[in-house]
């Protein structure tokens, strides 16, 4: 028997892969193929199942491809309800892969159709349980994303307390824990950032596993919930009704344009301009009314938080060789219409003599001196929790989560100094108000973890009580 983890760090996702004896089964896998084939092809194996833990909303699953290029039979517990074939399984459900068996264990909760596969070994002994997002390691799955339901998250959290004592927690201390996150998922709020661990270490310290009533517990798990990314119920929904086929996505997305023919593509489709370079590189120059997230951090999450609509036409910028990974990488959270890249990288649109832009930059040690000797107005575009931790007196919480709601509260005719806590987040939201037009803003380098070396007077935040 062999069990694999596939780790997405940008996604915070788990997909895994199990085989025995020439059989295979993918569980909750991503959207490129790739990787699940070339490990069932290592091993000699045919890929049996494709299991599904529940309709994921924090990306679209790879079920679909996957099983249209190897013939596996897709897998969802009790009461999913998909637009495809799919085998719907029954509560108890065995399911036999080479000497090993899986079975089925109905976790509703976190969406209703939840279910947790427990691996069992060939000796039949329980060996291992992929939890989707039920149960995480530190944390439970968040009851508020089901796809069109009547229940109240109360509700749900209710069916989630039952799932974990009745299906979860009867089960042996030694059974590994294999879950669908880890830390930085937005699908929970307290994940740790190992990425399995075993049950009985759950029961001692997962705070969601605790003895409590059920009363608690719901209150518990609904408490401080904030808005899950404005992606979460769309990629849903694209995981029960069905979608393109990946190969489809990059025939469309890696047309190589020139200059002349990328502009005419901005126009004619009226299309967004994404820059995909370090925010080094986008500062120093970039198309004017192009919008930067980069590559080379959480790329997809904020995509998924930021472009509101995933039919967005998607005019791509990118480093010479990595268009590919920018069309898949985008399809993962479910924008499936990129329609070229820039051929040349953005090199070819200097050569060609274009208009470009800019973002001007200093250091923290720069913004010192102009705190202390100007007045200015400071965006922190960290999360709300990050700016009641601390914050730099006088600056004004401005989370990037939240832009586009947020329009508002800034003026275009202010100046601002844009700081998140290292620079990416600060790029990102200077280049959308930049490409709204919003003229004069400055970037701080290295954002709070610079600024708070300077010495700069902080605001510490201090939960007020109220004494009745």
């Amino acid at each position: 028997m062999k069990v694999e983890q596939l780790y997405t760090g940008c996604l915070a996702e788990a997909a895994y892969y199990i085989e025995s004896e020439g059989e295979a089964v993918i569980i909750d896998p991503l959207r490129e193929t790739e990787p699940y084939l070339e490990k069932a092809k290592e091993d000699g194996a045919t890929i049996k199942y494709v299991m599904e833990t529940h309709f994921h909303a924090d990306f679209v699953s790879g079920h679909l491809d996957l099983a249209a290029k190897t013939g596996a039979e897709i897998v969802y517990g009790p009461t999913a309800v998909p637009n495809f074939k799919a085998h719907i399984a029954t509560d108890g459900e065995i399911f036999q892969v080479g000497k090993v068996t899986i079975k089925v264990l109905h976790t509703p909760g976190h969406t209703m159709e939840s279910s947790t596969f427990l691996l069992r070994d060939e000796e039949g002994k329980d060996y291992a349980i992929f939890t989707g997002d039920a149960l995480f390691l530190g944390d439970v799955g968040r009851p508020d994303l089901a796809v069109k339901t009547d229940l109240s998250r109360e509700d749900l959290a209710g069916h989630l307390y039952d799932s974990l004592h009745n299906k979860i927690m009867p089960l042996a201390d030694d059974v590994i824990v294999y879950p669908g996150h880890g830390a930085g998922s937005a699908c929970g709020k307290k994940m740790s950032k190992e990425t399995w661990g075993y049950l009985g270490d759950q029961k001692k310290t997962n705070y969601a596993l605790q003895p409590m009533t059920r009363e608690a517990f719901v209150k518990e798990v609904t408490t401080g919930l904030v808005d899950p990314p404005q992606y979460f119920p769309k990629n849903a929904v694209m995981n029960k009704m069905g979608y393109e086929s990946i190969e489809v996505v990059r025939q469309r997305g890696l047309q190589a344009l020139s200059v002349r023919a990328f502009k005419a593509a901005w126009e004619e489709e009226h299309a967004l301009v994404l820059d995909t370079r370090h925010q080094d590189e986008f500062s120093d120059a970039h198309i004017p009314g192009s919008v930067f997230i980069g590559i080379d951090d959480n790329f997809a999450p904020w995509v998924g938080a930021l472009i509101t609509d995933l039919q967005t036409p998607i005019l791509i910028v990118c480093n010479e060789g990595r268009q590919l990974e920018v069309v898949d990488r985008l399809a993962r959270v479910g924008y499936d219409n990129p329609i070229g890249y820039l051929e040349g990288g953005f090199g070819a649109w200097v050569t060609e003599g274009e208009e470009i832009d800019s973002i001007p930059e200093i250091t923290a040690e720069e913004f010192e001196e102009i705190f202390r000797t100007q007045e200015f107005n400071l965006l922190d575009v960290r999360r709300e929790s990050e700016y009641n931790a601390q914050h730099i007196m006088g600056a004004q919480n401005f989370p990037l989560d939240f832009v586009n709601r947020n329009m508002n509260a800034v003026d275009r005719d202010t100046p601002y100094y844009l700081h998140c806590a290292g620079g990416y987040r600060s790029m990102i939201a200077a280049s959308i108000l930049k490409s709204r037009g919003f003229e004069n803003l400055i970037n701080i380098k290295s954002g709070f973890n610079a600024l708070q070396e300077t010495g700069l007077p902080m605001t510490e935040f201090v939960e007020q009580v109220t004494e009745l």
